[in-house]
């Protein structure tokens, strides 16, 4: 072997990293421009998943001005999210039940099966009222405080993040 072979292979495995990193460039841009949520190419023995990020949980925040909707809508009849507001009114108060780790959320234990909890549900402290999936083991997640399901934040299916709130509760 001459001193000049592992230097041209040097300028290969360069070259062909470039091409790769450009190949990936391409496949992001066109999974930007697409309605797909996932593209995946193989070739040989080389494979590449790219995966559209999940869209943020928006979060609406009310004033203590703000007259409550009904239960999980708007005004309009749309549903809503909201922060826990410390009403001042004397009415009950609202507690989030938060996510205590990041992974996809499952309102039933299984698609077929009905939920653990629905608004104006009861539900009793430690009692379950969803899953989260997280490095492939279900995880039960409970109530923390007994109450009335108010609203259901996170959908299933949906990723959740630790200390998201996944449902809220009318304090007992």
């Amino acid at each position: 072997m001459t001193e000049a072979e592992p230097a041209a292979q040097a300028q290969a495995v360069g070259t062909e990293t470039a091409e790769l990193l450009h190949l990936v460039d391409r496949l992001e841009s066109l999974l930007e421009r697409s309605g797909l949520a996932e593209l995946e190419v193989e070739v040989g023995g080389t494979g590449i998943l790219l995966r559209r990020p999940a869209p943020p949980i928006l979060q609406d925040v009310r004033t203590i001005s703000d007259v409550p909707p009904a239960a999980g809508a708007t005004a309009s009849g749309a549903p809503s999210a909201r922060v826990t507001v410390a009403p001042d009114d004397g009415a009950d108060a609202l507690h989030a039940v938060l996510a205590p780790l990041t992974g996809i959320f499952y309102t039933a234990p299984t698609p077929e099966a009905s939920p653990y909890v629905a608004i104006g549900d009861t539900v009793g402290k430690g009692q379950v009222i969803g899953l989260i999936e997280a490095m492939k083991l279900f995880n039960e997640i409970k109530s923390d405080v007994p109450g009335r399901v108010v609203w259901i934040a996170a959908e299933t299916g949906s990723l959740v993040k630790a200390k998201q709130p996944l449902i809220e509760l009318e304090l007992a």
